[in-house]
């Protein structure tokens, strides 16, 4: 019935300021960046060639900019990527190990919590 899933909607304060992190500092493609109406933009965006995006949004009630947790984004080497985004001035957990695999925590510029996970 539901053969996959299409889009994450990560709540910000600021579009222009989340685009920037999530593009420049994590490296996603901006897939769009729309007025939808005069008030609300739709900004979307993607790992490269990942099936999954991300919309940036700021006119939910019920979705308070920073309110996300556990958003988990795959790499092939976490303690490399880790290193990158510290480069980047992101601050992130160390980068700890499980039977799955190894990862590490941090936050965009609205405090929205995301995973930085290499599975085993």
């Amino acid at each position: 019935m539901i053969n996959r899933l299409q889009v994450v909607s990560i709540p910000v304060s600021d579009q222009d300021r989340a685009k920037a992190f999530y593009r420049d500092v994590l490296g996603f493609e901006e897939l769009a960046d729309a007025r939808m109406m005069p008030q609300m933009r739709w900004v979307q965006l993607a790992p490269k060639g990942a099936a999954t995006s991300v919309t940036l949004v700021n006119w939910f009630d019920s979705m308070p900019a920073g309110s996300l947790r556990g958003l988990v984004l795959e790499t092939a080497d976490a303690d490399a990527a880790a290193e990158v985004l510290r480069a980047k001035g992101v601050k992130t957990s160390p980068v700890e190990s499980q039977p799955w695999g190894r990862f590490c925590t941090f936050s965009d510029p609205d405090g929205n919590g995301l995973v930085l996970q290499q599975t085993a």
